[in-house]
């Protein structure tokens, strides 16, 4: 079976810019514990450093990332439609 790549790229970039929107907003609404869980995940202290959000960084980061996603995701169908041939 092959996958169709354009098809899972956007696929990949629309569930990554879901997660953006849902993590940016839980940063906003929660800072304090946002960093708290990101300095457990990353083994530093980023209490220390603070959250510095605009909402034109959450919108060129989250297009940014989603492109970089839906990229990541046709390169795995790519690949993954070699193997199967």
């Amino acid at each position: 079976m092959k996958l169709n790549e354009k098809a899972f790229a956007l696929a990949c970039a629309a569930a990554f810019a879901i997660v953006w929107v849902v993590c940016s907003a839980l940063v906003m609404v929660m800072p304090d514990m946002m960093s708290s869980m990101t300095g457990n995940m990353l083994h530093t202290d980023w209490k220390s450093m603070g959250w510095h959000m605009s909402f034109i960084g959450v919108f060129i980061g989250g297009v940014l990332w989603a492109l970089l996603m839906g990229i990541t995701g046709w390169l795995i169908a790519k690949i993954y439609n070699m193997q199967s041939s």
